[in-house]
């Protein structure tokens, strides 16, 4: 005799779509966890960027910058440090849009889309894998900026909480990177991103205070998401800083805190939305 089973499917009830959701993102970082560990070279490369800049920027042109009032060069080096870390965290929505346009390249993508797994498990998947690598890289920039003799005049809790702004930032910025990723057709169009990139971290107050800019220009580097949080973490390390007058540079600490929500609200639901669109 067939038995008829009357009891509700509890896999179609809300917590157990969560719970589903949850587990197929933990499935796509442990894939690219793994691919990072298999591929060393290309976390080497990633992170050699930002310590060439670091090199050039702190010991080649800081040494004719005056930012403190003392003479050239004299506290550049802890005027400069934020803001290479913030950089470094802006900077690599671009290694993101290249990551996911490598893997739908190589048909990655499309296999996900066939199987029964939640559509924002890529999306979140990829945040929370890159949000692992970024804070590697963070932590080996912070070890070499301690070898070169930078020091944080925070305390420890404090200087903790600036690490953690820095992650935040990079967070909704990784979300940009998937959208971006989803958008470009291949690789050599995702290694076009750069010329966005580059702008985005250099119109900014991380090398220089926007004083020191042309009005205009001045405007769009103070109100930079990435000088909100560069400014915001100088007032954390007590590190010298130069202000313009404008009142965003007097809010840094909202503002560090508010960009990266904007920017995630916006970008999280249209990577997610990107996804669904791939193919169709």
């Amino acid at each position: 005799m067939t038995t008829v089973d009357l009891r509700p499917d509890t896999r179609d009830t809300p917590g157990a779509r969560a719970k589903w959701a949850v587990a197929d993102s933990w499935t796509i970082v442990l894939q690219e966890l793994t691919h990072l560990v298999r591929q060393p070279s290309t976390f080497a490369w990633q992170l050699g960027f930002p310590i060439v800049m670091v090199l050039m920027f702190v010991y080649v042109f800081g040494s004719a910058m005056d930012v403190s009032g003392q003479g050239a060069g004299e506290g550049y080096m802890e005027f400069a440090m934020p803001g290479l870390f913030a950089m470094t965290m802006a900077f690599g929505f671009m290694n993101t849009a290249f990551a996911v346009t490598q893997i739908k390249e190589k048909g990655f993508i499309d296999r996900f889309r066939s199987m029964p797994m939640a559509s924002s498990a890529v999306v979140t998947g990829r945040g929370v894998a890159d949000i692992i690598h970024a804070a590697v890289d963070l932590a080996i920039l912070v070890a070499i900026a301690l070898i070169l003799g930078w020091r944080s005049g925070g305390s420890l809790v404090a200087t903790l909480g600036a690490f953690l702004l820095l992650l935040w930032l990079r967070l909704a910025l990784i979300f940009v990177g998937i959208y971006l990723g989803f958008l470009v057709k291949n690789t050599e169009a995702a290694g076009n991103l750069f010329a966005v990139a580059f702008p985005f971290g250099m119109i900014s107050s991380v090398f220089a205070p926007p004083e020191l800019m042309p009005g205009w220009l001045g405007t769009v580097a103070a109100w930079n998401p990435v000088s909100s949080t560069t400014g915001a973490i100088r007032e954390i390390f007590e590190s010298p800083e130069v202000r313009s007058g404008y009142w965003i540079e007097d809010h840094a600490l909202a503002a560090a805190i508010a960009w990266p929500a904007v920017i995630m609200a916006i970008f999280l639901p249209l990577a997610v939305r990107a996804f669904k669109r791939l193919n169709n």
